[in-house]
């Protein structure tokens, strides 16, 4: 059933669609019908549940109040032609203007100073979800604090993808360097501290924020977890600074990295490090000598 048709079938009226892109994860097509235009993207159902994980993460986080995301209009596997469909709004954006970096940073505060909606106190997700096209695991730490972060880290973020990159036959010197770093994650949290657990949109890079025409800052295609807020902000400055303004907009929800400065800028090249392992996995290329280098880099001396 084309695109239109089942737009027809599930929200009824009469919709147009027109392609936009097929990118490496997704076909995506602008819909337009009786209650405005709507973002539409499908991959096989093989993939439902990576629709299914956005739809999932974009609701959690429009419940928080606390940033806008895109509103669902649904999510649906249609087996008539072996596809899901991911709908939301469409979104009309603007140029970031002056102060879009301190918008977004209040937002952000916001969303990392709200109570987690579950886990008490633990790390993790009630489901997996994906980090580009990697599957993300998000199994529940078996308790809070820094023991239970420590866990999840090196279980489901850092150990997971060293034993996709092993798989894949990554490069010796690069799995060499993981294993001791990863073996001695304590290294990187001073024993009295205790990283906070917070929702998070989980692959914040730029091409993934944006700003409506009324200057409110929008996020999209999130990887959410409950995890240590300061991993936002490694990911947010991965591929450049954060936006003029951001760093004071945030501080002032009181989310001070904890430990010391130079701890603190440690650990966010930790938390970036998850995230080239990630580019290595999905283009290899220059992201695995990147990945090496970084994690030599963080070895103590």
């Amino acid at each position: 059933m084309p695109v239109p048709s089942f737009l027809n079938s599930v929200l009824g009226g009469s919709w147009t669609a027109r392609p936009l892109d097929v990118s490496d994860f997704a076909a995506t097509w602008r819909a337009d019908g009786p209650d405005g235009a709507l973002f539409v993207k499908a991959v096989p159902l093989a993939r439902a549940s990576m629709l299914e994980a956005e739809a999932d993460g974009l609701a959690a986080l429009a419940a928080t109040g606390t940033v806008r995301t895109p509103q669902l209009a649904g999510c649906w596997r249609d087996g008539e032609r072996d596809q899901c469909l991911l709908a939301m709004e469409w979104l009309d954006l603007a140029r970031p203007d002056q102060r879009f970096g301190e918008r977004l940073g209040h937002a952000l505060g916001a969303l990392h100073r709200t109570p987690p909606p579950e886990g008490d106190g633990r790390f993790g997700w009630h489901r997996n979800n994906v980090l580009g096209a990697t599957p993300q695991l998000n199994t529940w730490s078996p308790q809070d604090g820094r023991a239970g972060w420590l866990r999840f880290l090196t279980d489901q973020r850092l150990g997971a993808l060293r034993e996709r990159l092993a798989r894949r036959g990554a490069p010796p010197g690069l799995l060499t360097a993981l294993d001791p770093l990863i073996d001695g994650l304590e290294h990187f949290f001073p024993a009295d501290f205790s990283p906070r657990a917070s929702l998070i949109h989980g692959d914040l890079w730029s091409g993934n924020r944006a700003m409506l025409k009324d200057g409110s800052p929008v996020i999209f295609d999130p990887a959410v977890s409950i995890s240590d807020p300061e991993a936002e902000l490694a990911m947010l400055e991965l591929f450049g600074p954060a936006p003029a303004g951001f760093a004071e907009a945030y501080a002032e929800a009181g989310l001070q990295p904890g430990g010391s400065a130079e701890g603190a800028m440690q650990r966010r090249k930790l938390y970036q490090l998850y995230h080239l392992l990630n580019h290595a996995l999905l283009y290899g290329g220059s992201y695995l000598s990147e990945a090496e280098r970084v994690a030599r880099a963080l070895l103590p001396r």
